[in-house]
This record gives structure tokens, C-alpha cells and sequence, in this order.
């Protein structure tokens, strides 16, 4: 095969540090129009972001939207001259309601689905938004290694699986002389480390993959919107934010505050680049819902951590079974 699993950094970004921020786009369609949409990108890629991300599933949760509505936006700003060359274009399979699951038929009808709506005729990075276990993975290594080659995707990619799923995932397409899953979507943030270091960062590690975790601001609370004396969140997010506020982590929000004030920046920003200082990260994925919110993400880039930095946030966010 001649494209190999470590490759996604090389292809993508040559011998250049990739940009620390990745742009979520879940928002986009649902709480976030178009016209600010657009604006987000424009604000992104100009301050140098490079990966933007989606999935064609997005928002089909929304009373009135059928999925694809944040790939739509996205492919009017990837329509306007020149803009196409300036991202890596990463979106995933698997969920849309009208190609659910991953056997190949589906994963054929939902690729071609996002090419349409993304205006563009290849994807840079091409997720299995979620594993799936009622289809064989042969089956779906299988589908999307036809993709590669037919070059409507330039790598596969995996999204939520375990570890041991991952190396099967990988052992298949070594087998079968098949483009393997390249890059990893995991959730990882400084306060929620366990699930991904302690099993797919194994397998990340032994086969170079590349790492783009979501969920980076755990919900925002690592932004320190949500503190003791917030109370109850007023929203399925400010809730699932709320949920992380144990003595520890917010000992691991004192740190992040400490180095924050510092760099006269925000919490958020260094929680980013502590994922980006991280092996194999090539971006910490979060999205913004104005140019003004994205404007502090991208504050990620100026972040400078020293040896003692990355080991205070270390040591405030080790797991409590390691």
C-alpha cells in the first residue's frame, strides 16, 4: 500500500507544526446560521486554521433539518474561489438518517451525499463517525479503501471506536492489502483522559495514527464558564459541563487559570494546547458559535508551555487509576 497510516501529517502539513485548533462545525445549521458560519470560517482560516470538520449528520436532530445542514454551509464557503485549497476537509459516515450504519452500500450512498453538499469532489479525511458492530469490519475497511482509490477520499478514518476495534480495523487492512483507518477521533480533554490514554492511545501510538480529539473543552468546562456558584446548568450543555466539577478537575481549573493569566489569555485556549502539545495530535477539535467566541480558541496559537506548565497540568489531571 503506498499510503501509510503516518501519513496524515506529512500529507497535510509537511514539516510544519499543524495548527492547534481544529473547527468543530456541529453547531453550524443549529444554533449557528449561515451568515455567522461563514464569518467563523473566513475568521478561522485566516488566523491560519486549517482542519475543518463536520459529519452529514449534522443537525438532523433539529425539528425541520434532515441531516447535512452544516455540510451545506460549509460547501457554500468551500464554492467561493481559492478556499478549497486552504482547509483540510475532514467529515463523517455512519449516522445520517438516510444512510445509517457502515456497510458498504450505505457508506457509498453517504460519501456521494457530502461530496454534494461539500461542493467539492474529494474529502481530505473520511470518519466512521461511530463504530458498528452489526456490520463486519471487513466490510467496511473494505468500502471505504475503494473510496481512496477512486479518490473521493484521501484517508479513512475512525471516530469512537475502542482500541481493540481499531487494531482489528488496522490488521484487516494490512491483511487484505487495503488503505487502513489513518487518524482517530477520540474524546479526550484534560479531564477526561483515562478512556483514550489507557487503551486507543496504545494502538495510536504503535501504528503513528493521526489524532483529532473532540469533545476538547469537556462541554465547556474547561473554559471555566461553569464553576461552583454557577448552579444547576440551564441547558443540556451547561448540565453535561456541570457533571465534571469534582474536586479534581477543578483543582486541574486552578492550574489552567494560574497559566492562563500568565499568558493573558484564556482557560480554554490553554486547555487546547495542552492537547496539542500531545503525541500525534494534529488538532484539538472545538467549535464556536460567533466570530468574537472563535477569536479566544484561536488565542491556542500564541500559547507558549513550558516543561513545568505541561507537568503542573499533568499532574493536577492524572487519572485517578493510573
Amino acid at each position: 500500500m503506498n499510503s501509510s497510516a503516518n501519513s496524515v501529517s506529512t500529507a497535510f502539513f509537511g514539516d510544519e507544526q499543524p495548527f492547534p485548533l481544529a473547527l468543530g462545525t456541529n453547531v453550524f445549521g443549529w444554533t449557528v446560521g449561515a451568515p455567522t458560519a461563514l464569518e467563523v470560517l473566513d475568521v478561522f482560516t485566516g488566523d491560519g486554521g486549517r482542519v475543518v470538520d463536520t459529519a452529514d449528520v449534522y443537525s438532523a436532530w433539529l425539528p425541520g433539518n434532515s441531516g447535512g445542514e452544516s455540510e451545506a454551509i460549509i460547501g457554500r464557503w468551500l464554492a467561493r474561489p481559492g478556499n478549497r485549497e486552504k482547509v483540510v476537509l475532514s467529515t463523517k459516515c455512519g449516522q445520517h438518517p438516510d444512510a445509517p450504519g457502515l456497510t458498504r452500500a450505505s457508506i457509498r450512498l453517504a460519501v456521494e451525499g457530502s461530496l454534494r453538499r461539500l461542493r467539492t469532489d474529494h474529502i481530505d479525511l473520511y470518519f466512521t463517525h461511530f463504530d458498528d458492530d452489526e456490520t463486519p469490519l471487513d466490510e467496511t475497511v473494505g468500502a471505504l479503501s475503494e473510496l481512496v482509490d477512486e479518490g473521493k477520499i484521501g484517508f479513512p478514518a475512525a471516530s469512537n471506536y475502542t482500541g481493540a476495534r481499531l487494531r482489528q480495523a488496522l490488521a484487516i487492512a494490512d491483511r487484505d492489502g487495503l488503505h487502513p483507518f489513518a487518524a482517530v477521533q477520540p474524546a479526550y480533554n484534560l479531564v477526561r483522559r483515562a478512556e483514550y490514554e489507557q487503551d486507543v492511545a496504545l494502538i495510536v501510538d504503535h501504528f503513528g495514527l493521526a489524532v483529532l480529539p473532540h469533545s476538547s473543552l469537556a462541554s465547556g468546562f474547561l473554559t471555566g464558564k461553569y464553576g461552583r456558584d454557577t448552579g444547576r446548568g440551564d441547558s443540556p450543555r451547561g448540565s453535561r459541563a456541570l457533571s465534571y466539577l469534582t474536586p479534581q478537575n477543578q483543582g486541574t481549573l486552578e492550574v489552567l487559570a494560574e497559566i492562563a493569566t500568565r499568558q493573558a489569555v484564556g482557560l480554554g485556549a490553554v486547555a487546547i494546547a495542552w492537547l496539542a502539545s500531545r503525541a500525534n495530535v494534529v488538532g484539538a477539535l472545538a467549535s464556536a458559535r460567533t466570530a468574537i467566541q472563535l477569536e479566544g480558541l484561536l488565542e491556542s496559537a500564541r500559547v507558549e508551555l513550558t516543561v513545568d506548565d505541561v507537568a503542573a497540568l499533568d499532574a493536577a489531571s492524572q487519572p485517578a487509576d493510573d
